[in-house]
């Protein structure tokens, strides 16, 4: 997790592995270039393009997605999207299948922070399982394989539940009081248009 380069009360959520499979791409990207370039010369720069595509997409789907956790609200950093959502719009933290915002219309699922599926649950420790915020447990102090601790949605939900469950207590936020329209969601269309124009380049590179 980093602060940067967000200001005041806030808390970056990054999973560990989608680092490592950004790092994963940019080096088979940078490998992949510098040996067309030894082996063709400047003049094969063209059919580099799938490369380039590659390493774009390390740091679109692995890189830049994050969960922000601040006294307003949360923010998904998604690939194409960015989402806010405010605490009073807030009525449910789920992790059923990736950390999921549920508010009284819809659900807000975060890229940065999917579910583990059955090998988060068969991995727990005890001590995944202690100190979690109140709204994590269910019927008889059960939790989730999305809620453990040493899982990437467990990680961001613990952000959130948190949060949420301070601002609730101290009373500066009444769950579900806020309509689904103070909700904003802001698409990327910079990069929808970048991801349409690489992926037909390197179709082209490939193919021609």
């Amino acid at each position: 997790m980093s602060r940067a380069p967000y200001a005041g009360n806030v808390e970056i959520f990054k999973a560990r592995t989608s680092k490592i499979f950004a790092w994963i791409c940019w080096a088979v990207a940078v490998f992949g270039v510098v040996v067309t370039l030894v082996a063709a010369g400047p003049r094969s720069l063209p059919g580099t393009t799938p490369l380039l595509f590659v390493a774009f997409l390390g740091w679109l789907l692995f890189w830049r997605p994050v969960v922000v956790v601040r006294d307003s609200g949360v923010a998904l950093e998604n690939p194409f999207r960015t989402i806010d959502v405010p605490w009073d719009a807030l009525v449910q933290v789920d992790t059923r299948y990736a950390l999921t915002l549920v508010t009284p219309r819809k659900k807000y699922p975060a890229w940065a922070a999917p579910a583990p599926g059955i090998w988060g649950g068969r991995n727990a420790r005890p001590e995944h399982l202690k100190g979690l915020p109140g709204t994590t447990y269910g019927p008889s102090s059960s939790v989730r394989p999305g809620d453990l601790k040493n899982t990437d949605s467990g990680a961001a939900a613990i952000l959130v539940r948190t949060r949420w469950q301070d601002l609730v207590e101290a009373g500066r936020v009444e769950p579900g009081r806020a309509e689904d329209a103070s909700v904003t969601v802001a698409i990327g269309w910079f990069r929808i248009a970048a991801t349409a124009v690489l992926a037909a380049a390197s179709y082209w590179a490939v193919f021609r």
